[in-house]
């Protein structure tokens, strides 16, 4: 008769217990998201390679500044080569080099890594990681449309003999920069993101960006061409320097209402921010 052989395994109490800490809950979990985001497109707390890029399209932005304060300087006198209401259609094509650049970033990391089931079995919800995204991009891009038109500004309040005095003058244009950049700021991001929301692969979500920035330009102006005037509002580059016009009532040539201009921008940046909330509430996570 055999006998069973004598177990020896045993059984630990390896002590687990609940968490028994401060639970920093959802607005911590979003303003986190949001933090980490604008960072990464900056390349902060990245490999130093990541940080190339968004470091020399912010100089290339920041040169139209830089070259109208030289000659202002060198003439000793206040110029107007470049105006407030002119410096977007300068960096546009930068200001969508960029979106296009960290967009793919931002959208599609935890895409490629898969870890977006563990932001959302937390206490953020998906509408609030989209939105901390669209944010930091938005964010992001503030800094390349309002840092340079304060650059101007300061810049421009130096080249006269009484800078108080320009600016108490050109106070007036505050409220508009800073209307003009949320707005292209806005269209920008939303639609870089909504396109790379689409997709992990990062060549893709930037080619397809650049793609619907540069193609629109080149549609709007054929239609603009040939089947009449209100073809150009096909074309972001377009719609976003008519806007800005329309904030600083500036003149323009444009055969078309720029109030309608900035109507189309309000209304692109809307749709784009739906399909971008709509892409986050069925993404697989």
């Amino acid at each position: 008769m055999t006998t069973e052989p004598e177990r020896a395994g045993s059984i630990y109490d390896l002590g687990y217990r609940s968490y028994g800490g401060t639970r920093l809950g959802r607005r911590h979990a979003v303003r986190t998201v949001y933090v980490e985001s604008l960072r990464s497109a900056f390349g902060l707390g990245r490999r130093a390679s990541s940080k190339v890029i968004p470091v020399i399209l912010l100089v290339i932005v920041l040169l139209p500044a830089a070259v109208h304060l030289g000659i202002a300087a060198a003439s000793r006198q206040q110029m107007d080569i470049v105006k407030p209401e002119d410096y977007s259609s300068f960096v546009e094509v930068i200001l969508a080099l960029f979106v296009a650049a960290q967009a793919p970033e931002l959208a599609g990391r935890d895409q490629r890594n898969r870890t977006l089931s563990l932001y959302f079995s937390r206490a953020i919800e998906r509408r609030d990681y989209a939105l901390a995204k669209l944010g930091a991009l938005v964010s992001a891009m503030l800094v390349l449309t309002l840092v340079p038109q304060a650059v101007l500004f300061v810049g421009n309040a130096f080249t006269t003999n009484d800078a108080l005095e320009y600016l108490r003058e050109d106070a007036a244009n505050v409220p508009r920069v800073l209307a003009s950049s949320v707005l292209v700021s806005g269209l920008c991001a939303s639609v870089a993101l909504a396109i790379a929301s689409r997709t992990p692969r990062r060549a893709y979500a930037t080619g397809g960006i650049i793609a619907i920035f540069v193609g629109s330009a080149a549609i709007g102006g054929i239609l603009d061409a040939t089947v009449g005037r209100y073809g150009i509002m096909v074309s972001l580059f377009d719609l976003m320097t008519g806007a800005t016009y329309w904030i600083f009532s500036a003149e323009h040539e444009y055969e078309v209402a720029t109030e309608l201009m900035f109507a189309a921008v309000v209304g692109v940046t809307a749709i784009s921010v739906g399909l971008i909330l709509r892409r986050y509430e069925r993404i697989p996570a």
